[in-house]
């Protein structure tokens, strides 16, 4: 068993450490409230360290589980000092592709490795274990982080070199909203036809229309049931990385643009903190 550093306690990160403390390994926890470090340590086997570098401090594994790039190069200089001789460091945070290139190069210069490794499957897929994690870094220390992630990752897949993990969850995103636009206005046109929309989605899902949002978020969002995964908030943090690099790499995302926006018009509505499938909720006020 590998002794682990996390640093990052939100929805995801909470379970995820958990995960790693069921599997046997010496979990040290650091989060920014120090409560919900205490309360992590009262449910799971483990440490709680008052900084980033005491967590990092005779670490093999260091795992980052955070907002966004701002939050990752504040803790990443917190703990720098303690970064060791053979060390990897997995940054599960979705954040620019351009910070895990710069993180990788500093990490090499001191005789660490370093992975960008973000990851799908929302809340459920973090408190079951079966998170998808889109890696980018060198494939021998992915090969060394792998069996640790198993405790929460059901997929794990090194895409190439540094940021190219996070240049796969923007290819995640993109998708996820064209996907789940289109299923807000299926829904949408079904209920203004007067059409019973479970037999609706009996009759289509087994075919092409067929989609995991159509499959676990239909039936909450004919119910205006918007508390079941990814906030609204931290999908259009993610959208704006991806466009940010899409004007970079000259990549047109005419969709992505047009559904951020009405992202941008639920958070005005109050629904920051929705799931991302409350773009059906945007379209019923339209109609309203």
């Amino acid at each position: 068993m590998a002794r682990v550093a996390f640093l990052g306690l939100g929805v995801m990160g909470y379970p995820m450490a958990g995960h790693l403390a069921k599997a046997g390994h010496q979990v040290h926890v650091w989060n920014r409230t120090g409560a919900k470090a205490e309360q992590w340590a009262q449910t799971h086997q483990g440490l709680v360290a008052a900084s980033p570098a005491e967590a990092v401090h005779g670490a093999e594994f260091v795992f980052l589980c955070l907002g966004d790039d701002p939050d990752v190069i504040a803790v990443y200089d917190a703990f720098e000092p303690s970064i060791g001789d053979g060390m990897v460091i997995v940054d599960h945070t979705t954040a620019s592709a351009g910070l895990a290139r710069s993180l990788a190069d500093k990490t090499k210069s001191k005789g660490a490795s370093f992975i960008d490794a973000p990851i799908s499957g929302g809340q459920a897929g973090a408190e079951t274990g079966t998170l998808t994690i889109m890696c980018g870094g060198e494939a021998a220390a992915f090969a060394q982080a792998e069996p640790v992630m198993g405790a929460y990752g059901k997929s794990m897949t090194l895409i190439g070199d540094s940021g190219a993990g996070q240049l796969a969850k923007s290819v995640n995103q993109i998708c996820i909203a064209g996907i789940v636009q289109g299923l807000a206005e299926g829904l949408h046109f079904a209920e203004q036809a007067g059409l019973d929309i479970g037999k609706v989605i009996a009759a289509i899902g087994g075919g092409a229309a067929q989609s995991w949002q159509m499959d676990n978020r239909w039936e909450t969002m004919r119910d205006g049931q918007y508390t079941h995964g990814f906030a609204v908030d931290w999908m259009r943090k993610d959208l704006r990385i991806t466009l940010d690099t899409a004007r970079q790499n000259g990549a047109n995302l005419p969709l992505t643009v047009i559904v951020d926006q009405y992202y941008a018009d639920v958070q005005a509505m109050g629904g920051g903190r929705w799931d991302t499938s409350s773009l059906l909720a945007r379209l019923d006020r339209k109609q309203r």
